[in-house]
């Protein structure tokens, strides 16, 4: 797992979201350990606080089980839902924006599939 923190939002939904992301690309399935708070704590120069409460946040979210005593697993179902609250949230956040923003530019989308990289050259 690399990460480039960044200033835009907190340290744990950035790792959250890195580990919800491994979910999305198959790096992490149903059934597997997620690694150890005090792992990735030291790893990456984390307070393991910060980490425990990404973690918890994936728990809450129904992502992650632990198993009292050996760790933190991902669920069984856990990259399904998130494929279908991650396209239901491009829909509505993300997608009207760059919507907006191909019409501002007088694109259409049989030109963007056509054209390698968007027509950027």
């Amino acid at each position: 797992m690399t990460i480039g923190w960044n200033d835009n939002s907190p340290i744990y939904r950035q790792l959250k979201d890195k580990v919800i992301g491994m979910m999305l690309d198959g790096a992490l399935k149903a059934g597997d350990p997620l690694p150890s708070v005090r792992q990735i704590a030291a790893e990456y120069q984390l307070n393991p606080i910060t980490v425990s409460k990404a973690y918890q946040e994936l728990v809450d979210d129904n992502l992650v089980e632990k198993r009292r005593g050996i760790g933190m697993y991902v669920t069984e179902g856990a990259s399904e839902k998130l494929l279908a609250s991650e396209r239901e949230r491009f829909l509505r956040e993300e997608w009207p924006a760059m919507l907006e923003r191909i019409r501002r530019l007088g694109l259409n989308v049989e030109q963007l599939l056509r054209e390698p990289n968007g027509g950027a050259r």
